[in-house]
């Protein structure tokens, strides 16, 4: 749940090789109050079924960037192709504004991968 002062953060991705979401990636959550404050870890999750993470942590009042980190490897490496990633790991960084929700998905594949603000 979003407040004036706080922003919050959710995520999917979409295996866009097998055109189908991407089950069982670790999500890790950092958040800064500052481009020059230090990283506070503040939990991880996996995505279902879907591709989504439903149980992100909340972001801190005050702040200003967040990073997300998806360990991508051993999702391709377990998945039926077998397939090793190019991108071991993706790691997004972005700025948030209080008060918004900021949902960003990636879309995933095997040798490359994009990201957005989505909605």
């Amino acid at each position: 749940m979003s407040t004036e002062t706080t922003a919050s953060v959710s995520t999917h991705i979409l295996d866009t090789s097998a055109g189908r979401p991407a089950e069982g990636v670790a999500v890790h959550l950092s958040a800064r109050q500052g481009s020059h404050a230090p990283w506070q870890t503040l939990g991880g999750s996996a995505t279902d079924a879907d591709g989504r993470c439903k149980d992100l942590p909340a972001l801190p009042e005050g702040t200003t960037h967040v990073r997300l980190d998806f360990a991508v490897e051993p999702y391709f490496e377990e998945s039926a192709s077998r397939t090793s990633a190019f991108f071991p790991e993706v790691a997004v960084t972005f700025a948030v504004v209080p008060g918004e929700h900021h949902h960003v998905p990636l879309l995933l594949n095997p040798f490359g991968y994009s990201v957005y603000r989505g909605s």
